[in-house]
């Protein structure tokens, strides 16, 4: 079965919260892995709005999983800058 390729015009503009349902845009970066899957230094990411930032990291933080909190302006900036 062949299944259709996601169209990028329908992509969103701007970064969206990860919560489920949330279209509001992301202010946070949560970067978290599970050690029992990753590596140490491996980072995967969510993305949070103001409302869902504290549900996700407590989602994250009770499993061992957050690793950090950013602003997303500071993940995105280059070092140094």
């Amino acid at each position: 079965m062949n299944l259709p390729l996601p169209d990028p015009s329908s992509a969103p503009a701007t970064a969206q919260c990860s919560a489920k349902g949330c279209r509001a845009d992301a202010v946070w970066v949560l970067a978290w892995n599970n050690p029992k899957l990753h590596t140490p230094e491996r980072r995967k990411t969510w993305l949070a709005c103001e409302e869902h930032r504290e549900h996700l990291s407590q989602f994250l933080g009770v499993r061992g999983f957050l690793k950090d909190v950013v602003k997303l302006a500071d993940w995105e900036a280059p070092e140094g800058a």
